[in-house]
């Protein structure tokens, strides 16, 4: 389990903002075809059907976990959040800090048995840089890297971009830029290598069928069921099998969270994600229910794109009518905790100190103080009527778009009272994970459920969400000043100065309410003392690569 003290240090993501639960309640009763006689088959459930399971296209943090047990990465993270060699066994980064070498393991193997090589990491870096793609992390995972930015511009091709592979166990990457903490890039699980042949000769298709779905991690997908459950089976041709204690994993695709807890409580299945909020209070103090603490914020997106929430005064007033005390400690019975800032605790600045605790002054941007509630309304209102709509006149009704699980639904109940109180009619419009993520992506939403969690420790793995056309700018946010700070942060190589540059980009967006802070994450779940040799981090990942079942 995750300890404060010992991981808050250092991070990997989503989207996650970012789970919730899609599927049936029949979903916990069904078993799978790779669970026989004798084998040892982990159940757990950590999210609904997922959107993608393509390591370039997937944006949320429940597809990520299940991409993670079935591909591995150039290098990897272990349980003390050190990166550690994964595919490549040692890796060396140049003087000037401009270039990356990684040595990859010898012998290699996809899980259908062809050799892995370093082409596969030139084709599946070139192929999230292109712009037909679409990935939602291209420009975080690559756009330190040489050529990236024309590639993405159309001013040069994919194949242009700095990435090389001198021969079948070396790959190289050159950057435009410096990158300081690209040792953690190389360990997210959105750059994990994709075999071409598969994916070329089966388009996005590749992703969704188990016979298609050729991957280079610890487990091979071999079984889907929609909205039942996927299968994960010990991949033979994995470089360190033998480490592996697990025949299988299989991952339950169950949205209705009583459904979840009845197949945790009759042993079904030894670890599920999704607790029904109504259980909180008789859960607590059970030695195998959790709340650790998780690296992200919890925020609402508006579409800055669309009137009236392309009007400053508007986002202001709708971010401080909401009590986010009430909100952590009450909607959320305290698992959360009440967010006046972007960037929460747990993340470093220049010095190791906290990024929080530097901001503004030291002071919260938005006063999270029940008893400035009163005050943050008024000026609500106030800023209602500078923006032409006293007291909500002429303001058009607006939705919210959600998932209906957990808190979600609950925030939505208590948003739409909230912004009641500025004259504001919002409708609640709810959805399943999948169409929420891409819904919001597509920017066909007025206001919407968001989150992310961090992909590495560093103010970055947010900020970058937020710059403009970033693939992740669900809301569309763009201000050429906070692009500025970015810039600045990316390309100098003074700490101090990077730092000054994040902090600097915090003010901007908060002074713009480009987006709404709510609360600060934790993850709760149950999870049994059966499951041995795993550990769960302040990213969002259940690491069950290594876990084992005690008798």
């Amino acid at each position: 389990m995750k300890k404060l003290a010992a991981l808050l240090a250092c991070v990997l993501a989503l989207s996650l903002g970012l789970t919730a639960c899609g599927g049936s309640s029949a979903s916990g009763s069904t078993t799978s075809a790779a669970a026989t006689s004798g084998e040892k088959q982990l159940v757990v459930q950590l999210g609904p059907d997922p959107e993608t399971l393509d390591p370039a296209l997937n944006s949320a943090i429940d597809g990520a976990n299940m991409i993670l047990f079935a591909f591995d990465t150039l290098l990897g993270v272990d349980e003390d959040l050190n990166v550690v060699p994964a595919l490549a066994e040692s890796w060396e980064e140049s003087e000037d800090g401009m270039t990356w070498t990684f040595h990859l393991r010898e012998g290699l193997k996809w899980s259908d048995g062809s050799e892995l090589n370093a082409e596969d990491f030139v084709y599946s870096w070139q192929r999230m840089a292109d712009p037909e793609t679409a990935a939602p992390y291209a420009e975080t995972v690559l756009g330190m890297v040489k050529n990236f930015n024309e590639i993405s511009t159309g001013e040069m091709e994919p194949s242009e971009l700095g990435v090389s592979a001198p021969d079948a166990n070396t790959f190289v990457v050159e950057l435009g830029q410096p990158c300081t903490y690209f040792d953690k890039i190389a360990s997210f699980v959105a750059s994990s290598p994709v075999q071409q042949e598969t994916v070329e000769a089966n388009g996005d298709a590749w992703a969704v069928d188990p016979s298609t779905y050729v991957s280079s991690g610890a487990f091979m997908m071999t079984e889907w069921v929609p909205g039942s459950h996927i299968t994960y089976t010990k991949n033979p041709n994995y470089w360190d099998a033998d480490s592996i204690k697990l025949d299988s994993i299989k991952c339950l695709l169950i949205e209705d969270m009583n459904a979840a807890l009845s197949a945790y409580e009759t042993g079904e299945a030894l670890m599920i994600k999704s607790v029904p909020t109504e259980e909180m209070a008789s859960l607590e103090g059970r030695d195998d229910f959790h709340v650790d603490p998780l690296l992200g914020t919890y925020y609402i997106s508006l579409n800055l794109q669309r009137e009236p929430f392309n009007n400053r005064d508007v986002r202001e007033a709708l971010s401080l009518a909401i009590d986010r005390d009430y909100v952590a400690n009450t909607i959320m019975q305290g698992t959360y905790s009440p967010a006046g800032n972007l960037i929460g605790p747990g993340i470093t600045d220049a010095d190791g100190s906290s990024f929080m605790e530097n901001a503004n002054g030291g002071e919260e941007y938005i006063s999270t103080d029940p008893a400035d509630f009163e005050a943050n309304l008024e000026k609500a209102k106030q800023l209602m009527a500078d923006a032409g709509y006293p007291n909500g006149e002429g303001f058009p009704v607006i939705e919210y778009l959600v998932n209906d699980q957990g808190y979600h639904k609950a925030l939505a109940e208590y948003l739409q009272k909230a912004w009641g109180e500025l004259g504001i009619t919002m409708e609640v419009k709810t959805a399943e994970w999948q169409s929420v993520t891409a819904t919001r992506r597509a920017g066909d939403f007025d206001t919407a459920r968001n989150g992310w969690v961090f992909d590495y420790n560093d103010p970055s793995s947010m900020f970058d969400l937020f710059y403009t056309g970033n693939g992740n700018n669900d809301g569309k946010y763009s201000n050429a000043e906070y692009d500025a700070q970015m810039d600045i942060s990316r390309t100098t190589t003074d700490v101090e100065e990077r730092f000054a540059a994040l902090h600097k980009a915090e003010d901007i967006i908060m002074a713009d309410a480009g987006m709404i802070p709510v609360a600060f994450y934790n993850d709760y779940y149950l999870q049994s003392d059966k499951i041995t040799g795993s550990w769960h981090s302040p990213y969002g990942y259940w690491y069950f690569q290594y876990a084992d079942i005690a008798e």
